[in-house]
């Protein structure tokens, strides 16, 4: 049995389609596992239809994720810091985030400190559909006998004397 992962999924208004189209691609794969969300990204996840059909040409609509991902706030009103302070607390597994590049944000300082509470906590980070792709279909996804391995250097700077 596969352990059900935590996964963040954050995105910058100009790639949110970006990331619903990848969320619709690997749909079956993302609803084996616990799903967080900001706000508005949240919202167009729990909204997503997808259409899929029988051997005898009917169509059916679901809304596979409709009340399976926690919301938390918008990005720039908090919700990346609350996605930040789950990894430092170790309740987050993996981050996908599709930031746009090209603009700096108005919330650039957030933005910054996911991605280094991504790496400093060690856990598996896209900022790109390629990597997302990768990383969720990894032999190592959801297998009970990988742990990640927790920096030593959180230990020493925790325990560090003043």
């Amino acid at each position: 049995m596969k352990a059900r992962l935590n996964i963040a999924l954050v995105a910058h208004d100009s790639r949110k389609n970006e990331l619903i189209d990848w969320v619709r691609y690997n749909a079956s794969l993302l609803s084996e596992h616990n799903l967080y969300a900001t706000g508005t990204t949240g919202k167009l996840i729990e909204e997503l239809e997808i259409t899929s059909e029988d051997a005898d040409g009917n169509k059916t609509a679901t809304t596979p994720f409709s009340g399976k991902v926690t919301r938390l706030l918008s990005g720039p009103l908090g919700g990346d810091q609350q996605i930040g302070a789950m990894i430092a607390e170790g309740k987050i597994d993996m981050l996908i985030f599709f930031c746009d590049n090209l603009a700096v944000q108005g919330h650039q300082n957030d933005v910054s400190a996911l991605s280094r509470l991504a790496s400093l906590y060690n856990i598996a980070y896209a900022t790109d559909r390629t990597t997302a792709d990768m990383l969720l279909t990894s032999t190592l996804l959801g297998d009970e006998t990988y742990h990640r391995i927790i920096p030593e250097c959180i230990q020493e700077y925790a325990n560090r004397k003043l």
